[in-house]
């Protein structure tokens, strides 16, 4: 195995793997989360023991849950692998599993009856549209490739369509004979150990997996692949269900932020106010993740707190009559069924109360350290809220607005390493987007302080080879630099545009720079090889790295030079109204394939790179580019621009601006280069933002920052 294999190998493979089927689950359930939601009014209201009976509205709740929703994931799930053509044939493959379980129940039924003994009910195909809905899709996908540039002009869309058709039928007869019976065993099975714990009143103990879980962003898997679907059917049958509420009770997280609201220290207790109410109220629990990853002993106190608020349910018998998501209190108390609302706001109360005393008692214990610790500036924060998104595995505005307020509240900024700093480097999956972008506007704000003697870079994580003095990765990627770059400073940030940490390393290398210009006027000698040297030196003692920043800028210019051809004023377009994140990302990869740019694979090492890393850059700008791996695919270098005055959902964050990248050698870095100092000025990007039409934004995305 060589080494460039082994730095490609992110740490922690198995939770990763967990993670990544959560966030597919995630993806399938969460857009459909509405449909959930006004199930769960029809059903609170017009079954029999709802608000408002009604016989008439209650037909529509059985039809809705069987088959709607199921047919709705599956879509989803479809859309997520192929776009509309794996959603198409996803769905109607679901179709055959929902009739093939409801065939077998039927049979089994007939027995029932005959031997005296009760139905049983309809299995919903949650699970089933989950399997088969993204399942049909790739297969699909695999399919079209075979014959992909291999039929007769003019037959396309007949090939499309009847390939397409054919491969649904045979899809749903697939499911019918072979997925549903596996499906129905599975339910039967989750539904007898769940049905286990609850009659032996160990449904509480379900906390000590659940609630850590939480907080290492492994609960997805869980909540939506199990939790959903057997509350959903339980709902379907008694008009509730407490699975709803063992991972979405608000209560565990209030307690930990209060109690740090009145006993933390430092930039922690400063946000922790803040934090409690976009947790409660907001239901963005992850706000109080990094809070227990401080101090790991108050997994403690949120595992008491979760089987307090589970153990509270099962007394009263309460539950929800659908999912309740986001977790707020608010979305809580609407899905709560008629009868459970002492049951379930007590389930709250108490849950936040018992996190709140025993989050108390350790934060209390360990005080005096963290009060030394907060005095050396290293309470650990901000350390804890990268870890989070690093688990969390993409940036999030929530968690970079609570590291802001941390900051806000006194945490340290960096502080200058033993060693003098001459080689930044910044490093990304690729090497040829993102980190190219970061290192133009980190090197124009050096020139703006007056720093010079500093070499600026990017390159790609794999080829980082120990030389760098300091490092600057996103996030989730800072693990595997330091694989590489073992004596260098890491510095993580949540984006490579406008991150405040840009101006902390700014102020570093001054302070290191003040340093040497006062040894220089005392005489002193300054530190070997350091980048500031405040008097003239004869040219054979210059550093290297004088050479190296010179050949880096005579490379950027060539680079400028040679990137007439890189972005045409073909390639820049604007919709006035907004798609989806793969579907900009699929226009990107569409305009580098007519350019000549890429070849048809490009687009799916593009998806490949997003749920590795986002590549969202801040400033509503998003850089789609290829993996690594993807460079066979790329055939020359160009840029495309497209502006969606909509707006584009990316992962959370919202984009106006996407730039696809192809990048062939260092052809395209002097047009990057002005794209990452135009986008890194918020009034030129409203200026960018005003252009009324595709060749205006040419003009000023050629013009700006050129000369």
């Amino acid at each position: 195995m060589t080494d460039t294999q082994v730095a490609a190998k992110a740490p922690g493979g198995i939770r990763v793997g967990v993670q990544k089927v959560g966030t597919f689950l995630s993806g399938m359930i969460m857009p459909n989360i509405p449909a959930l939601i006004a199930w769960g009014i029809f059903t609170a209201f017009f079954i029999a023991v709802g608000w408002t009976p009604n016989p008439a509205l209650e037909s529509i709740v059985g039809p809705m849950i069987h088959y709607l929703l199921p047919i709705l994931i599956a879509y989803q799930g479809g859309r997520m692998v192929y776009e509309t053509r794996g959603a198409v044939v996803g769905a109607v493959a679901t179709f055959g599993a929902i009739a093939g379980s409801d065939w077998l129940i039927a049979l089994l039924n007939e027995d029932l009856v005959a031997a005296g003994e009760k139905e049983i009910g309809q299995i919903h195909m949650f699970i089933g549209a989950m399997i088969m809905g993204p399942l049909a899709a790739w297969v699909m996908k695999k399919l079209d490739a075979l014959w992909e540039g291999k039929i007769k002009a003019g037959f396309e869309m007949l090939v499309n369509m009847f390939s397409a058709g054919i491969f649904g039928f045979i899809a749903a007869v697939f499911a019918f004979y072979v997925l549903a019976p596996i499906v129905n065993w599975i339910m039967d099975l989750l539904g007898g150990a769940v049905g286990w714990l609850v009659d032996n009143g160990l449904l509480p103990l379900t906390s000590i997996l659940i609630e850590p879980a939480k907080v290492f962003f492994l609960n997805n898997a869980i909540n939506h692949g199990v939790l959903t679907p057997l509350g959903t059917a339980e709902s379907a049958e008694a008009g509730k269900s407490i699975l709803f509420l063992l991972e979405a009770n608000p209560g565990p997280g209030l307690g930990i932020l209060l109690a740090f609201t009145l006993f933390g220290v430092g930039a922690a207790r400063a946000s922790a106010p803040g934090a409690a109410i976009i947790q409660f109220f907001g239901g963005i629990h992850e706000v109080y993740f990094p809070y227990v990853l401080m101090k790991p002993a108050l997994l403690l106190a949120v595992i008491a707190g979760g089987a307090t608020g589970v153990g509270t349910n099962a007394i009263f018998q309460s539950g929800l009559v659908a999912p309740a998501a986001p977790g707020s209190i608010i979305a809580v108390l609407a899905q709560t069924a008629r009868d459970s609302y002492v049951g379930v706001i007590l389930s709250v109360v108490l849950s936040a109360l018992v996190s709140f005393l025993i989050a108390a008692v350790i934060l209390r214990a360990s005080r005096t350290r963290d009060l030394a610790a907060e005095a050396a500036g290293s309470d650990g924060f901000a350390t804890a809220v990268a870890r989070t998104q690093a688990n969390k595995g993409k940036s999030s505005a929530t968690l970079s607005g609570l590291a802001g307020a941390g900051a806000a509240g006194g945490t340290a900024t960096l502080t200058a390493p033993a060693h003098t700093i001459e080689r930044v480097v910044f490093a990304c999956d690729a090497g040829m987007g993102s980190s190219a972008m970061g290192a133009s506007v980190l090197r124009n704000k050096f020139k703006a302080a007056g720093i010079e003697g500093v070499n600026v870079t990017n390159k790609a994580i794999a080829a980082l080879d120990g030389s760098a003095d300091l490092v600057v990765t996103q996030q989730q990627l800072t693990d595997r630099a330091r694989q590489r770059e073992q004596s260098a400073v890491h510095v993580s940030v949540d984006n490579f545009m406008n991150s405040p940490k840009y101006d902390e390393i700014v102020q570093m290398l001054l302070v290191q720079q003040s340093a040497d210009e006062t040894k220089a006027e005392h005489g002193e000698p300054t530190d070997e090889g350091a980048g500031f040297v405040a008097t003239p030196t004869p040219a054979t003692d210059a550093p290297a790295t004088r050479a190296e920043a010179r050949a880096a800028a005579a490379a950027v210019d060539s680079g400028a030079a040679a990137s007439e051809g890189v972005l045409t004023q073909g390639s820049v377009r604007i919709h006035a109204g907004s798609v989806s994140r793969d579907e900009a990302i699929r226009e990107a990869a569409d305009i580098l394939e007519s350019a000549g740019a890429v070849t048809g694979k490009y687009y799916d090492a593009m998806l490949t790179r997003e749920q590795t890393v986002s590549t969202f850059m801040g400033n509503e700008l998003a850089i789609p580019h290829g993996t690594n791996d993807a460079k066979d695919a790329v055939l020359a270098s160009a840029l495309t621009v497209v502006r969606y005055d909509g707006g584009v959902d990316w992962d959370g964050d919202r984009v106006t601006f996407v730039v696809g990248i192809a990048g062939r050698g260092d052809e395209h870095l002097g047009l990057l280069q002005n794209v990452a100092l135009l986008f890194s000025d918020e009034e030129q990007v409203e200026q960018l933002k005003r252009a009324e039409t595709p060749e205006e934004l040419y003009t000023l995305l050629k013009t700006v920052n050129e000369g």
